[in-house]
């Protein structure tokens, strides 16, 4: 595999753009693809300076899910082999779902298996009208594991039941209902409307998108217990008394931008 099965790209203004591109295989991903998908994210997730990350694919899809001759490959495993690729798959997810920037999915075709579960660790998803989705494991006696707590979280645990075990192909507009995606727009209205999404991020407090992002993740599977409330009290004050928190508010009050907009 080329190590340009994932581009990355940085702007000037801190948005970095990851490309799967592997658009022959419809950006299908092997092990390598995974490794290295992953490990681009955790180099953008140690970077200060990156203010949000764009995920997108090359070509006609979003990504088809898992490369097909992997999977013969894998089929081929011992218990051991599947239980290493197994944790290298968890932690592409989860190195997505908690990256500490703003992360976009800019979902410009369809999304298979994997690639419906890299959406769903996005924290916004745009997509093109033309994309289907479907989590087809079980056609093949398998089941999506590893993207089921992410789906479950995204669209809520009864579609993620109907989906995971009917294998069936929603649109965008099923997709958009469930809440898998935010916003459906023609293909060559894409790339205006995620620029739109990216000027709106751009506007924020890069420290305090962060913390806003971490609290979420803290305490959004909590019920709203004494302590949770404390911890929501703790993080509030923390980002108040903060450089950037301080700076903010004074620019509130003094009617100019904040520091991070010159």
């Amino acid at each position: 595999m080329s190590a340009e099965a994932v581009l990355l790209n940085v702007d000037k203004q801190g948005v970095a753009t990851v490309t799967l591109n592997r658009a022959d295989l419809h950006n299908a991903l092997d092990d390598e693809a995974i490794s290295l998908l992953a490990a681009t994210l955790e180099t953008l997730a140690e970077d200060n300076s990156v203010r949000a990350v764009v995920l997108t694919g090359s070509g006609i899809s979003f990504s088809a899910g898992h490369d097909p001759d992997w999977l013969r490959r894998l089929s081929q495993f011992s218990a051991s082999d599947l239980n290493r690729y197994a944790q290298q798959h968890a932690r592409l997810l989860h190195t997505l779902d908690t990256l500490p920037q703003p992360t976009v999915a800019r979902v410009q075709g369809s999304a298979f298996g994997l690639g419906v579960a890299l959406v769903a660790c996005c924290d916004i998803a745009i997509g093109a009208s033309e994309a289907l989705f479907s989590l087809s494991d079980v056609r093949f006696g398998q089941i999506p594991a590893l993207a089921i707590p992410y789906l479950v979280r995204a669209i809520g645990e009864r579609p993620t039941r109907r989906y995971c075990i009917s294998a069936e192909r929603f649109n965008a507009g099923k997709a958009k209902r469930l809440g898998l995606i935010h916003q459906v727009l023609e293909n060559d209205e894409l790339d205006a409307a995620v620029q739109h999404m990216l000027a709106q991020l751009l506007l924020n407090g890069p420290a305090a998108m962060r913390a806003a992002k971490h609290l979420v993740g803290e305490v959004g599977h909590q019920d709203i217990t004494p302590q949770v409330i404390q911890r929501c009290i703790e993080h509030s004050l923390a980002v108040r008394m903060s450089d950037e928190g301080r700076e903010g508010i004074q620019a509130l009050i003094e009617m100019r931008k904040p520091s991070w907009l010159e």
